[in-house]
C-alpha cells in the first residue's frame, strides 16, 4: 500500500508543479500582464495547484518528516504524535468507570460531572 501512497503522492506533486509551470509560462509569454485573462489564468492555476500539493504535505506532516514551524511541540507530542488522534480529548483525569470496570462514554462522564458539579453548590 505504500507504493500506491508513494506513487500518488508523486503525481500530486508533478501536477502541482505543472499548474506552477503554466503560471509562469502565462507570466512570461504574455504580453500584459494585468489582464482580466491572464490573471483569471494564474488564479485557477495557482488553486488547482494548492488542491494538488495539499495531501502530500499533509501525509509528510503526519508523517513527522514536515514539521510546523510556529506549533509548540508539547501540542504535538500531545497529540499523538500524528497518528489520526484528531478530535481526541487528552485527560488527566482518570477515566470514569462503571460497575463492571468498562469505561464510560463521553457524553455519560458530562453528565456525571454535571451533577457533580450540582452537588458541591448546594
Amino acid at each position: 500500500m505504500s507504493k500506491e501512497l508513494g506513487l500518488l503522492n508523486i503525481l500530486c506533486i508533478l501536477a502541482a508543479l505543472g499548474f506552477l509551470v503554466v503560471i509562469v509560462i502565462s507570466a512570461i509569454l504574455s504580453g500584459d500582464f494585468f489582464t482580466i485573462d491572464n490573471l483569471f489564468i494564474i488564479t485557477v492555476c495557482l488553486v488547482m495547484a494548492l488542491v494538488f500539493i495539499v495531501n502530500p504535505l499533509l501525509y509528510l506532516r503526519s508523517e513527522g518528516k514536515l514539521p510546523v514551524p510556529f506549533l509548540n511541540r508539547s501540542h504535538t507530542a500531545a497529540a499523538g504524535n500524528g497518528r489520526g488522534d484528531w478530535g481526541q480529548v487528552k485527560s488527566s483525569t482518570p477515566p470514569l468507570l462503571d460497575a463492571k470496570g468498562r469505561a464510560v462514554p463521553p457524553d455519560v462522564k458530562a453528565m456525571v460531572t454535571r451533577m457533580n458539579q450540582a452537588e458541591v453548590k448546594d
